[in-house]
């Protein structure tokens, strides 16, 4: 009996353990069904607001950028002012450097400039070789004679050593009149031997500076200027004639007006030039754009009269047109030595007058290039032969040409 009633009580007390143990894995589905529930619930109450689904959407985008903005904001005053004075403090350290060395770059510039002054005075006395001449002033003509008599050491420009040397003289502020000598080819100590007449009054001397240039001759490109004297009229005592030897100075740079390239032929026995325009460099800017319309018009003249006057087309908008056209003009044998050629490169303008940019003389009274390049065209008839010319003021030009020849 005792046996019995101990495993009912076994029984009883087995019972509660094991429906324990049922109670214990109830609440999880009880759990996953009070989830459902609320979810349920908050979807049903999301339907029933006035708003839209994408209206409560941008709500909450809009909360989540303002949580995000307060936290970096909150981080960046907390953690920000440490790396501030750390960089506070680099830009310090640096500043006291730099205090520190400003001394030694003061005087590494110091040395630099002093360099530099050293390198502009060699500069400033390279040898550029001297030149001999003469001045004198006839009181009864009122003329001032300038001699051309030779140079000396004259600096190298060509690549193979030498030089082509020629004079040019002129009067300065007003450069109406120049005189240029005759080109002596490849040589470093020319001999010159050629005499210049001003015709000037005397009270007019005093303003004046006389100016002796010496040019490296190019057929193809740009002469370029070697040196130069300036002789200050008015420091000369004129009542007795002057002759001495004097260094070249660094030549002073003129306005530039451009170049022009010209081709001449001439056919004696058809008594027939040909002029050939071919093209213009380095034009001066005469538009606001900082360009030029460019054409040229050839004037040929005998005795001051104009014979025939030609044109080229106008090139737009370039410095540095291309033209290649070419002219005939009939020009019988005996009188070919006493025409001139009075080429002027004009900017065309549709609303205005066409300002000339430079004007350039080849033949009769025409002297440095225009003359050589006239007299290597009669040398070699029925060829072409093309020079570069430099522009010159219009004003300089027409005083050359109402100037008697000499």
């Amino acid at each position: 009996m005792r046996l019995v009633s101990m495993g009912v009580r076994v029984r009883r007390n087995a019972e509660p353990s094991e429906a324990k143990t049922e109670r214990e894995f109830h609440p999880t589905p009880r759990l996953h069904h009070d989830y459902e529930n609320m979810k349920n619930k908050f979807m049903n109450e999301l339907e029933h607001l006035p708003l839209p689904m994408w209206a409560v959407g941008a709500i909450v985008m809009v909360v989540l950028v303002l949580v995000a903005c307060f936290t970096y904001c909150m981080f960046r005053k907390c953690f920000g002012k440490k790396k501030k004075s750390k960089k506070d403090r680099e830009r310090k350290r640096a500043g006291r450097r730099r205090t520190e060395g400003a001394i030694g770059d003061a005087e590494g510039e110091q040395k630099e400039e002093e360099e530099k002054k050293e390198g502009e005075e060699e500069k400033e006395h390279e040898k550029l070789g001297k030149l001999e001449f003469s001045l004198d002033y006839n009181f009864t003509d009122a003329q001032l004679i300038v001699g051309i008599l030779q140079a000396q050491d004259l600096a190298a420009m060509d690549i193979g050593g030498t030089s082509d040397p020629y004079v040019k003289v002129y009067l300065l502020p007003d450069k109406k009149k120049k005189f240029e000598t005759k080109v002596q080819r490849k040589n470093l100590c020319p001999v010159f031997n050629e005499t210049f007449i001003f015709k000037i009054p005397y009270a007019e001397l005093g303003g004046k500076t006389l100016v002796l240039q010496v040019f490296d001759f190019d057929r193809f490109g740009k002469h370029d200027v070697i040196g130069q004297i300036k002789i200050p009229v008015n420091s000369v005592d004129l009542a007795q004639p002057l002759h001495e030897w004097r260094d070249l100075e660094n030549g002073e740079k003129e306005e530039k007006l451009g170049d022009v390239c010209i081709s001449l032929s001439y056919v004696p026995t058809a008594g027939k030039l040909t002029v050939n325009i071919m093209e213009a460099k380095n034009l001066k800017k005469m538009d606001v754009g900082g360009l030029s319309d460019p054409y040229v018009k050839i004037v040929l003249q005998h005795n001051g009269k104009r014979l025939k006057k030609k044109k080229t087309t106008v090139k737009k908008n370039t410095l540095n047109p291309y033209f290649n056209e070419s002219f005939s003009f009939e020009v019988p044998f005996e009188q070919i030595q006493k025409v001139q050629l009075v080429i002027t490169v004009y900017d065309y303008d549709k609303l205005g007058s066409n300002d000339p940019i430079g004007k350039t003389l080849i033949g009769y009274g025409a002297t440095g290039v225009g003359l050589r390049h006239w007299s290597d065209m009669l040398a070699n008839p029925r060829r072409p032969v093309a020079q570069w010319h430099t522009l010159q003021p219009e004003e300089e030009v027409d005083a050359a040409l109402k100037a008697p020849h000499r």
